[in-house]
């Protein structure tokens, strides 16, 4: 029969003592660890010879009581002992608590280590960016190595397959930046200069920049993934091992179809935005298409288009080698595929961010305003 856990307080010879008894178990302490913790006065020592079993959590009870009333632990057997030294011992390595730092200093070393981070990862890109140029160059070298059908089927899958959403994206842009320019062109009665608004804002920034920022959440994912998940199941060593180059025969491919279909996804998505604001203008300005097209002629100069050309390469190939890098990092498990495509992505839209605002002051350094 299980004897619930109890304790009773008496004077021994000017000495408080509280003495245990029944069993201090899980199971029989019932409100014997409220009614231990309310306790209140002196306590010399604790008396454990009549407690029929002890176990940790009973232990544990009696170790912070002792503690907290400084008292004397006595009557334990030797099994009951080695247990409350048990427990004790846990206790002390509990309460040793490893320095802290200052906010300051582990502000500091959050920023430094990310920006050693940042440099690893950008040494790491530089290299692997000499690695496509060399792969390129020999190819150049030797034309028969050149992977015709794979670079062909990347022209699909980064350029047709793109073809609706980036559409759909660059209408409906189109659309917001003339009703918004309008809504603000309205009140100082300059209504026709939302054509000038959206033919040059289409076609030297947001025209190739969305389109960027589209291709890389979309192709510079799936490059990450599909390099990752090769490097995963070890897809690359066999190819390295048969002596097939995994630049030439991955890297090199995808890089070529998203710098070239760049320039026509680029141009493509400035058309479409163009024709979401021409028909905005039509419907909401009474501005007819022949009236916004000769407009568009007249205001829009032709650098404004070789502004947005030349960017789509550069974000292209930014856009494939940080896909293609992130992919050939993947190592020991498949979580690895799913954080490094997600950095892939974010890389790509920061650098095409910075490299635009680069070519934004560059542009305007040597007078294509």
């Amino acid at each position: 029969m299980n004897a619930r856990a109890d304790f009773r307080h008496e004077n021994d010879g000017g000495a408080e003592v509280l003495r245990f008894t029944g069993r201090l178990s899980l199971s029989c302490l019932g409100d014997f660890p409220e009614r231990l913790r309310s306790f209140q006065g002196r306590v010399d020592r604790l008396d454990l010879s009549s407690i029929d079993r002890i176990d940790t959590v009973g232990a544990w009870l009696i170790h912070r009581f002792a503690i907290e009333h400084e008292a004397r632990i006595e009557g334990l057997s030797p099994e009951a002992h080695n247990l409350l030294d048990q427990v004790a011992a846990a206790d002390r390595q509990m309460a040793v608590r490893p320095p802290r730092d200052s906010s300051l200093v582990r502000v500091v070393a959050e920023v430094g280590a990310a920006t050693l981070r940042f440099l690893h990862t950008m040494r790491g890109l530089l290299g692997f960016f000499g690695a496509t140029v060399i792969a390129f160059l020999t190819v150049l070298r030797h034309p028969r190595r050149f992977r015709f059908n794979a670079t062909v089927h990347r022209f699909e899958v980064v350029g047709v397959s793109a073809l609706p959403i980036i559409g759909l994206m660059s209408f409906l842009i189109g659309v917001v930046i003339a009703q918004q320019g309008s809504v603000q062109l309205r009140q100082f009665g300059a209504e026709i200069f939302t054509i000038n608004l959206v033919g040059r804002i289409t076609f030297r920034e947001l025209g190739v920049l969305m389109t960027a920022i589209m291709v890389a959440g979309r192709s510079g994912s799936a490059f990450a993934a599909q390099l990752g998940t090769m490097k995963l199941t070890e897809e690359i060593d066999a190819m390295r091992t048969i002596g097939v180059s995994p630049m030439e025969a991955l890297v090199l491919p995808r890089v070529l179809a998203a710098v070239l279909m760049m320039i026509l996804l680029g141009f493509y998505a400035s058309m479409c935005a163009i024709v979401g604001g021409g028909l905005l203008c039509w419907a909401a300005l009474d501005i007819p298409p022949p009236t916004f097209i000769q407009r568009l002629r007249e205001v829009v100069p032709i650098t404004d288009v070789y502004v947005g050309m030349l960017k789509a390469p550069v974000f292209g190939a930014i856009i494939a080698i940080a896909g293609c890098f992130q992919g050939m990092q993947v190592e020991s498990d498949a979580e690895q595929v799913g954080s490094r495509t997600t950095s892939a992505v974010v890389q790509a839209i920061f650098m095409v961010i910075v490299l635009d605002a680069f070519f934004a002051v560059f542009f305007t350094w040597i007078g294509w305003i």
